[in-house]
């Protein structure tokens, strides 16, 4: 392990990068934006309350998690989108790889 990586930091997708000068927001997985970085490079359905009670969800491969954003790819336009983190109410997460069929039925509400 090198000298300034933490313990117990899982490298799914993207290099999660974490050190002793981390703040621990995004190093503790008692915050949101730290469980998240455990789970970058995986299909994820994100759904956001927008004003007191309008969900409305994206579906994405996790690219990137910082304290106050995250970073979805799009599997339909292959766009990126950066989100605010506050607004996230639920997040879906596949445990396996992304394929179209899981995309299907992921945004149909459907289980993987």
């Amino acid at each position: 392990m090198e000298e300034n990586q933490l313990p117990n930091t899982r490298q799914v997708g993207n290099p999660v990068i974490t050190n002793a000068n981390s703040p621990e927001i995004l190093t503790n997985n008692i915050y949101t934006p730290a469980f998240l970085r455990q789970q970058i490079g995986k299909l994820v359905r994100v759904e956001f309350l927008i004003g007191t009670n309008n969900l409305v969800d994206r579906i994405g491969i996790l690219e990137d998690v910082g304290a106050s954003y995250i970073l979805l790819r799009s599997l339909e336009s292959n766009t990126t989108i950066y989100a605010d983190i506050y607004s996230i109410k639920f997040v879906t997460i596949s445990n396996s790889i992304a394929n179209n069929n899981q995309y299907y039925n992921l945004y149909n509400n459907s289980m993987f």
